[in-house]
């Protein structure tokens, strides 16, 4: 083979070679691997990973850390996802960090979000598993949005008919157009201003009230805070139940007393029995009396008989006449 054809396909050898590696290059650069520093692998589970795929970028804070390595189904509802992580991170990024997915800008690549966990924890190690953080995602974001546009549309057209309805109310209009109704409602507003004032200036009075009584002034003050005065109210009334239990004594004296009368009534014994009962002696008592009324008659006739007689007539003038004087003198 001539020397210049040799000088050729080694030339296009070359030029592929350098291709292929540019090729390469280009690929990798793409896929965000980190061809000159080392990395060390990170786990971590999801049920739903949002249309994450390999290659994607992983952020630490908000800091480009490395990039998704592989994405593996472990069951209908977990989700593996392997993350190639900067080796310099290591340090920073604690076992209790929580992984997310996200997005990158509004509608971007998809993500994944690792956040620093609370509290302290050791370093992550080669292939440890971080707990997953259920993140926000655009699908329900949207839904949730068109909820929220259906019901601002609801509310809307509620909205136009309440608007509709105030314009064709002429009760609404002619009250609104009422002249009056300004100058009535700010004298009622200051009515309430007023009423309010005065009644602040009640509930000052009631306070300052209070607070003397609690200081022991006034009648009440005294009444509430006087020790003396609860003494002398527990003696009197001490006394009124002593009082009132001589009283229930006297009163079941009377009650005995009044059963022996009735029984001596009943019983036809007794003084009071003679007194109501007795006939006879009811007959005595009126013929005593008769006897004494006809006694003092009679006295009195002698009486007067006495008086005009002429032995005592002087007398009885004298008697007379000494009457008189000391009824007339002062």
């Amino acid at each position: 083979m001539p020397a210049p054809e040799k000088s050729n396909i080694k030339l296009g050898l070359f030029v592929l070679a350098g291709a292929f590696l540019l090729i390469l290059t280009l690929y990798m650069i793409g896929k965000n691997e980190n061809m000159f520093g080392s990395n060390f692998a990170l786990k971590a589970r999801f049920k739903n990973v949002n249309g994450l795929i390999s290659g994607n970028n992983i952020r630490f804070s908000g800091i480009q850390v490395g990039t998704v390595k592989g994405i593996a189904l472990i069951d209908d509802t977990t989700i593996e996802v392997t993350m190639l992580v900067a080796t310099k991170m290591k340090p920073f990024i604690r076992k209790n960090a929580l992984a997310s997915i996200g997005t990158e800008g509004l509608m971007g690549n998809k993500i994944v979000n690792i956040q620093p966990g609370e509290g302290r924890a050791p370093e992550v190690a080669e292939g440890d598993l971080l707990a997953n953080q259920k993140a926000t995602n655009m699908d329900e974001m949207l839904g949730t949005l068109n909820k929220t546009n259906e019901n601002i549309e609801d509310f809307s057209e509620g909205l136009k008919i309440a608007v509709r309805r105030v314009n064709n109310s002429t009760a609404l209009w002619s009250v609104l157009n009422e002249t009056s109704l300004a100058p009535n409602l700010k004298a009622s507003l200051a009515n309430i201003s007023q009423a309010t004032a005065h009644a602040d200036a009640m509930m000052n009075d009631l306070r300052t009230l209070i607070a003397g009584v609690k200081g022991g002034q006034g009648s009440v003050g005294a009444l509430l805070t006087d020790t003396s005065f609860a003494h002398s109210l527990q003696e009197a009334t001490a006394r009124i139940k002593t009082v009132g239990d001589k009283a229930g004594g006297l009163a079941d004296e009377l009650t005995k007393m009044t059963g022996d009368i009735r029984r001596d009534i009943d019983s036809g014994t007794g003084t009071v029995h003679a007194l109501l009962k007795d006939s006879s002696m009811v007959r005595k008592l009126n013929a005593s009396l008769d006897n004494v009324q006809k006694g003092t008659a009679a006295f009195s006739e002698d009486m007067e008989a006495l008086k005009h007689n002429f032995l005592l007539r002087g007398y009885f003038r004298r008697l007379e006449k000494q009457q008189k004087n000391a009824g007339q003198s002062p």
